[in-house]
């Protein structure tokens, strides 16, 4: 597996991250609704934090992470990239987060944050892996559903959105904790690795008021793909079906 993935603007090292560089990242980074102030939760290697601070010029940006050696990782990605000055890596569990005060004039107001951006772990009662970081990555145990919602809903503004992605399969507890915590669904896309197949992976966001639902599908390699990524890869990407694989391959 590679350690070194160079994007446009910006080079991602994941060496020692449990959460590796993957499609799901590189979708959420693109597709997500942004704003002044952000907050990626469960940060990793910093990918989708770097994608919003390139997507969105005057973004602050704060990205947490529980596991030490992912603050580790973020924290060199995003110093070695050119938005450094706009993003904060902290190590910290978004259950107990308090937002962070960049500025001496807004100390009386809590800075809460227009967006929300979650790759959230999801393998829910399912075993779990023996290394513990994977498990920290990749299970609910660490961070539910619940809580994760429950936390958007205390950290974001009036007006803020959270936007997540997700296996298909698990659309609904998503849904239900969001409704359970007052936040109302705005934004799906369905994304399907060929238009053969049914979509793995879903884009949710949702807010704090009522919004007009807004619904799509998108395949990978497809246009609508192309339009969100092409900003970011170096390369754009196709997929090929080998016997009961799809393997992606790049081209210039």
């Amino acid at each position: 597996m590679k350690d070194r993935f160079s994007f446009r603007q910006f080079d991602v090292v994941q060496e020692g991250c449990a959460m590796k560089v993957g499609t799901d990242g590189v979708l959420l980074g693109s597709w997500a609704n942004g704003g002044h102030r952000i907050l990626d939760v469960g940060c990793g290697t910093g990918l989708i934090a770097l994608m919003m601070a390139q997507r969105f010029p005057a973004a602050e940006i704060d990205a947490i992470d529980i596991d030490h050696d992912a603050f580790e990782t973020a924290h060199r990605n995003v110093e070695q990239s050119p938005f450094s000055d706009r993003i904060i890596v902290a190590r910290a569990k978004v259950q107990e987060w308090q937002p962070i005060h960049r500025c001496v004039h807004d100390a009386q107001t809590l800075p809460l944050y227009d967006a929300i951006v979650c790759n959230p772990p999801f393998f829910i009662n399912s075993l779990q892996c023996p290394d513990n970081k994977r498990t920290v990555a990749r299970h609910a145990e660490t961070l539910t559903f619940s809580e994760l919602m429950a936390s958007a809903e205390r950290l974001m503004a009036e007006e803020g959105e959270i936007s997540v992605v997700i296996p298909v399969e698990v659309k609904s507890l998503m849904d239900e904790a969001a409704i359970l915590v007052g936040l109302f669904p705005h934004r799906i896309c369905m994304f399907r690795t060929t238009d053969r197949k049914p979509p793995r992976r879903v884009l949710l966001s949702y807010t704090k008021k009522p919004r007009r639902m807004e619904s799509e599908e998108m395949v990978l390699g497809d246009e609508t793909y192309r339009r969100l990524t092409g900003d970011f890869y170096l390369r754009q990407v196709t997929v090929v079906e080998t016997g009961n694989r799809n393997d992606a391959k790049a081209y210039s």
